[in-house]
C-alpha cells in the first residue's frame, strides 16, 4: 500500500529542508473549473475549421489528449520523410495539422477562460494564495492567468510572498500599456511553457497587464488571437520537441534554468496536479538530475486507481534515475500527499 500524506503533513514532514518549490500541473487550473480547463472540455469547444481531418484522428486514437494527437502527427510525417521521402505533400500536410492543433488548444483555453478575476470568489483567492505561501519557487506549466490573478489579488489576506515573474515596465518608456520581461531580474514565478497573457514581439517578452490599460487581460487576450498573434505557448507532442522550443526563447530557457537551480541543495520540491508524464521529461529530468532529497507528488482519488498507480510507478522511475545517474550518492525520496487536502481553491 502506497502512504498518502495529508497536505499538512506533507508540510511538517519537509520543514526541515532549506526551501520548499512547487512544480503545477493542469490538476491545478481543473481543481477550480473542470468544466473548462479538462482536456475533454477544451476538445469539445475547439474550432478544428483548419484541419478538418483532425476531429476524427481524435477518435480513432481514442483520446482528448491534444499534445498525444499532435506526437502521433509529428511522429508520422518523421517516419514518412524516411521511407516515403517524395511525398512532401502529405508530410506537409502532417505538419501543418500538428500546429493547427496547438493554435486550437491556445484558442480554446482563451475562448473559454473566465472572463474576470471576479469569476473567481475572494475565498477561493484567498485558499489559493494561502496554498501558494508555503513555497519559495514558483513553477508552473498552465498557459491560463488563474496563477496570475491569484498572485495579484493582495487584497484578500494579509500574505506577503513578494512573488516576482520577473516583469517591469520598459525602461525606455515607462507609458507603454504592457510590461516586459528583464533578463537580470531573479523571478520567483515562472511559466515554463508559456502564458496566454506573454507574448514574444521578436525583440522582447511582453506581458498583458490589467492595471495599465483598464481592459480586462482576456479580453487583450481574444483580441491579440483575433489579428492572428499567437502568445509563448509550448505544446508539442514530445519532451524532445518541447525542449528545442524552450532552448530558442530566452525567457523558457532562463525558467527552466531556474528550476533546475531550485532541484539543487536541501530543497523540497512539491509537485500538484500533474500526471508526470513522458512529454515533460524535458522538466521532470532536473527532479532525478539534481540533489534535492524529498520529492512530494500529489495523488487525486484513490491512490489505487490506474492513472494514481502510473502516477506512483512514474514517481518512483525518477528516484531510480537519480539513484543512476549519481551511482547512489544522492537518494530521491518520494512521498505523495492527497491533492484535495491542499484545499488549493477552498
Amino acid at each position: 500500500m502506497t502512504e498518502v500524506l495529508d497536505f499538512a503533513e506533507a508540510l511538517s514532514v519537509s520543514a526541515e529542508h532549506t526551501r520548499r518549490h512547487l512544480l503545477l500541473g493542469n490538476g491545478f487550473s481543473i481543481a477550480l473549473k473542470p468544466d473548462i480547463f479538462s482536456y475533454g472540455s477544451l476538445f469539445d469547444n475547439a474550432d478544428f475549421d483548419a484541419a478538418p481531418d483532425v476531429p476524427e484522428l481524435f477518435r480513432e486514437l481514442g483520446t482528448n489528449d491534444f499534445e498525444v494527437v499532435i506526437r502521433h502527427l509529428q511522429d508520422t510525417a518523421t517516419v514518412v520523410k524516411v521511407y516515403r521521402p517524395r511525398l512532401q505533400k502529405l508530410i506537409a500536410k502532417l505538419l501543418s495539422d500538428a500546429e493547427a492543433i496547438k493554435d486550437a488548444l491556445v484558442s480554446a483555453v482563451a475562448r473559454r477562460h473566465p472572463s474576470r478575476p471576479y469569476d473567481v470568489t475572494g475565498e477561493q483567492y484567498s485558499a489559493c494564495r494561502t496554498f501558494l505561501h508555503n513555497f519559495n519557487h514558483i513553477f508552473t506549466l498552465n498557459y491560463d492567468v488563474l496563477l496570475y490573478w491569484a498572485l495579484m489579488h493582495t487584497d484578500v489576506d494579509d500574505l506577503n510572498f513578494g512573488a516576482d515573474d520577473g516583469f517591469r515596465h520598459p525602461e525606455d518608456d515607462p507609458n507603454q500599456p504592457w510590461v516586459t520581461w528583464q533578463q537580470g531580474s531573479s523571478a520567483t514565478v515562472n511559466y515554463l511553457h508559456g502564458a496566454l497573457h506573454l507574448f514574444d514581439t521578436g525583440s522582447e517578452i511582453r506581458k498583458y497587464t490589467w492595471s495599465k490599460t483598464d481592459v480586462p487581460i482576456v479580453d487583450q487576450i481574444r483580441q491579440a488571437l483575433d489579428r492572428n498573434s499567437f502568445p509563448i505557448f509550448v505544446a508539442e507532442g514530445s519532451s524532445d520537441i518541447k525542449l528545442s522550443r524552450i532552448m530558442h526563447s530566452a525567457y523558457l530557457h532562463k525558467a527552466t534554468r531556474s528550476l533546475e537551480s531550485c532541484c539543487k541543495g536541501k530543497n523540497a520540491i512539491f509537485i500538484y496536479g500533474h500526471s508526470l508524464a513522458d512529454n515533460d521529461d524535458h522538466i521532470l529530468r532536473y527532479i532525478a538530475s539534481g540533489t534535492a532529497p524529498d520529492l512530494f507528488v500529489s495523488l487525486y482519488g484513490d491512490p489505487n486507481s490506474d492513472s494514481n498507480q502510473m502516477i506512483i510507478g512514474r514517481a518512483n522511475g525518477l528516484a531510480e534515475r537519480r539513484a543512476v545517474l549519481t551511482e547512489g550518492r544522492k537518494s530521491l525520496t518520494i512521498r505523495f500527499f492527497d491533492a484535495a487536502s491542499a484545499q488549493v481553491w477552498g
